[in-house]
């Protein structure tokens, strides 16, 4: 199963559970407080959702490992690649 089936498939379970309790289909009487608590769920869950994105990303920036071996060997190719253009006539 990939990764977008299972989310797919998430979203649709919770979907189908909110909208039995919110709109009460099966007729298992539920309470009203509890009705008008999950009314706003999904948007209490997207909002949830982006502040979890925006945590993640800024800890990915915030632990970026640099590569020192990797940034001295581009530095090389790009030194050998205007030595290399120089000879074929190209001026910087």
């Amino acid at each position: 199963m990939t990764k977008l089936l299972e989310w797919v498939f998430g979203v649709s379970v919770l979907g189908a559970a909110w909208a039995f309790v919110t709109f009460d289909i099966l007729k298992m009487s539920i309470p009203r407080p509890y009705r008008e608590v999950a009314w706003p769920m999904p948007l209490y869950l997207l909002v949830t959702f982006g502040c979890y994105s925006l945590a993640t990303v800024g800890y990915r920036v915030a632990t970026f490992n640099d590569c020192d071996d990797a940034a001295k060997e581009l530095q090389a190719q790009i030194i050998e690649a205007r030595e290399d253009l120089r000879k074929k006539g190209l001026k910087f």
